[in-house]
């Protein structure tokens, strides 16, 4: 794809994602040929999509999609997640009234069967980097905009080691993600899962801290990204879990395969 026409693509994901969500944004995206574009060229789609649902606040069942293309099951499926703490959670499809984890259909089963993970990982990490850039322009925003003492709190030293510091964070997850697939690549994924949702938790700490009390309130966007990067990080496993458990498989082969071929 082209650059022009990739542009033109996400223009039109990005209207779809900031007019839509749930079951409505599904059904745009089906418009928009999701389904073809997750089968013909999803180095392309998965972080597209995902990066802009972050980054929009919307959300869509689209999680679903990649992991029933990677075990090969059948279209409109809703396959058991792992979740945080050893617990296990469906994707609804359709509207739910029942309680939901951050504001995402997400619903607990009793137990799944653990699958190959890598590529929802990955969509689940740009997801979550998505959310960290949202964050961290939300509160660039307010830096620029907060005026104390007579000067922009923008030019407060320690504010703009807050925004540096969680832009390092976002950054070197997208590198982590953007590593091309390798004989090692559920490690990848799974190290790349882990450093997106460090990125995003960095983010939420720092960007809360920049915007101070209005942050906290509910007329703010900010708790909105907080509270789907906190769900969106347990699941597939959080930073800490997927990170101990590298670990412990590194350990146990006692060698640490290459992840990245550097030039």
């Amino acid at each position: 794809m082209d650059t022009q026409s990739l542009a033109m693509l996400e223009d039109s994901l990005r209207k779809a994602m900031l007019s839509s969500s749930g079951a409505e944004l599904d059904a745009a995206l089906a418009d928009l040929g999701w389904a073809d574009m997750l089968s013909d060229m999803p180095d392309v789609a998965i972080p597209l999509v995902f990066r802009l649902l972050g980054e929009t606040g919307s959300h869509a069942s689209v999680l679903n999609d990649v992991l029933l293309e990677t075990i090969g099951g059948l279209p409109g499926g809703t396959p058991p997640m792992p979740y945080t703490g050893n617990n296990w959670v469906v994707w609804e499809r359709t509207p739910t009234t029942d309680t939901t984890l951050g504001g995402l259909p997400l619903r607990r089963v009793p137990d799944g069967e653990l699958m190959r993970m890598g590529e929802a990982r990955r969509a689940i990490g740009w997801w979550l980097v998505g959310a960290a850039r949202a964050m961290l322009a939300l509160a660039r925003q307010h830096a620029l905009d907060r005026i104390q003492f007579g000067k922009q709190i923008a030019s407060f030293q320690a504010i703009r080691h807050r925004l540096a510091e969680t832009l390092v964070a976002i950054e070197g997850a997208e590198a982590t993600l953007s590593l091309p697939g390798t004989e090692s690549g559920d490690l990848t994924a799974m190290l790349a899962k882990a450093a997106a949702g460090r990125a995003a938790l960095v983010a939420a700490e720092h960007c809360q801290q920049v915007l101070g009390g209005i942050g906290f309130t509910a007329e703010h966007e900010m708790h909105h990204h907080v509270k789907r990067a906190l769900v969106l990080d347990g699941l597939l496993g959080s930073a800490k879990e997927l990170t101990r458990k590298a670990g412990a498989g590194l350990r146990a082969r006692g060698s640490a395969p290459r992840l990245a071929h550097l030039p």
